[in-house]
């Protein structure tokens, strides 16, 4: 039997591939969801659901531009910007730094959330709740599936294929259960 040396320090510093990836993740999500509450305001104000949110037409088809808008912005930083769709997650190494970054990355955006957003409508009240709902979800089901998919990458060739899309999906499934 062979036994496999391990190295006294592991060697721990800043991977851009690593970070930009998770960040580009979050953002995703981010986007994602808000696109989604957008158009839930667009329904609500030419009345294709029950008003609870909005108190006119015009409130809401304001509020459904400028989500819309901030949404699309927030899509396009990865895609142009970041330029990274793969979760690097190869080594026990990779994966402790994703989740590192995974969570600190949703520190800062729940700060961020918490702290900044002024919740005097409840559009604002909303979009602070899918902020932190996004991070929450950053801190709890992310690690995990980074975990399954490190562990079950060997087993299954096709997680490791596509492991960007299952992350990015198990955060937006997620971010749902915490709104």
């Amino acid at each position: 039997m062979q036994y496999q040396k391990i190295p006294n320090e592991l060697n721990f510093r800043f991977e851009s591939k690593n970070f930009l990836s998770i960040f580009g993740l979050y953002l995703f999500s981010l986007g994602a969801i808000l696109s989604g509450y957008s158009l839930y305001l667009l329904l609500e104000s030419v009345g294709r659901t029950e008003r609870i949110i909005i108190s006119w037409t015009g409130q809401g088809l304001f509020w459904f531009l400028i989500l819309f808008l901030i949404s699309i912005f927030i899509l396009f930083i990865p895609v142009e910007f970041l330029n990274v769709f793969r979760v690097y997650n190869s080594s026990f190494k990779d994966l402790i730094i994703n989740i590192i970054y995974s969570i600190f990355i949703s520190l800062f955006f729940l700060i961020l959330f918490q702290y900044s957003i002024n919740l005097e409508t409840l559009i604002l009240n909303d979009i602070s709740s899918i902020g932190k709902a996004v991070s929450f979800s950053g801190f709890i089901s992310v690690p995990i599936i980074l975990f399954l998919l490190h562990s079950l990458r060997n087993t299954v060739k096709l997680l490791d294929r596509f492991s960007y899309s299952f992350v990015l999906l198990t955060w937006i499934l997620s971010s749902q259960l915490f709104i």
